[in-house]
C-alpha cells in the first residue's frame, strides 16, 4: 500500500509539473493578417507582450512602444501588441481597421498579431499562459486593462509584467531590455 502511495504522488507531481514546463515559445498565435504566427521563430529574443486598444486614454502609448521598437528591435528584442476589445470596448475596428490605424497614426512596424480576448470564459490560450502561475510557473497576473505589458526572456520563459500605466520607455522596462 505504501508502494500505491508513492507511486500515486510521484505520478501527480510529474502532472503538476507539466503546465510549469509550458514555455511561450510552444505556443502559435494568428498574425493580424490571419497568417500563423509560431512564438518560437522569437527563440533568442526578449518580447514585450502588450494587449492594445485604439480608443482607449492609453493609446498613445503606442508612440513609445515604436520608439522602443526602434531603439531596441535590431539587438535581439521585439514587441509583439495583441488587439484586444475586453475593456469598454475600447478595440471595436476589424483587423483591417487596426492595421491602418496603427500605421497612419504611429507608424507601428512591431508585429500585430489578430484581435483576441485577454480576460474572460474566451481568453486565448498564449494570454492564460502569461496571466496564470500554474501555466507560466512564475506569477498570477491578471489583465487589469489595456496596454499591460508582459516581459518574456531569450528562452520563452515569463520574467515580469508592467502594469498598463507604465509607460513602454519606464526605467523597469528599459533596464530589463538593456538586461
Amino acid at each position: 500500500m505504501r508502494t500505491f502511495f508513492y507511486i500515486l504522488s510521484i505520478c501527480l507531481f510529474s502532472i503538476g509539473g507539466v503546465a510549469q514546463n509550458e514555455n511561450f515559445h510552444d505556443f502559435t498565435v494568428k498574425s493580424i493578417d490571419g497568417t500563423d504566427f509560431p512564438l518560437s521563430q522569437l527563440k533568442g529574443k526578449k518580447v514585450l507582450v502588450v494587449n492594445v486598444a485604439f480608443k482607449c486614454g492609453l493609446t498613445p502609448q503606442y508612440e513609445q512602444l515604436q520608439a522602443v521598437y526602434e531603439k531596441y528591435g535590431d539587438k535581439k528584442f521585439v514587441i509583439i501588441g495583441f488587439p484586444a476589445n475586453n475593456f469598454l470596448e475600447q478595440e471595436p475596428g476589424t483587423n483591417e481597421e487596426i492595421v491602418e490605424f496603427c500605421q497612419l497614426n504611429y507608424g507601428v512596424t512591431f508585429p500585430l498579431m489578430e484581435k483576441i480576448s485577454v480576460v474572460g470564459e474566451d481568453m486565448a490560450p498564449v494570454y492564460q499562459w502569461l496571466t496564470q502561475k500554474s501555466r507560466n510557473g512564475q506569477q498570477d497576473a491578471e489583465v487589469t486593462w489595456n496596454f499591460q505589458k508582459f516581459m518574456i526572456d531569450e528562452n520563452g520563459n515569463w520574467e515580469g509584467v508592467a502594469e498598463p500605466r507604465t509607460s513602454p520607455d519606464a526605467e523597469e522596462i528599459i533596464r530589463w531590455i538593456e538586461k
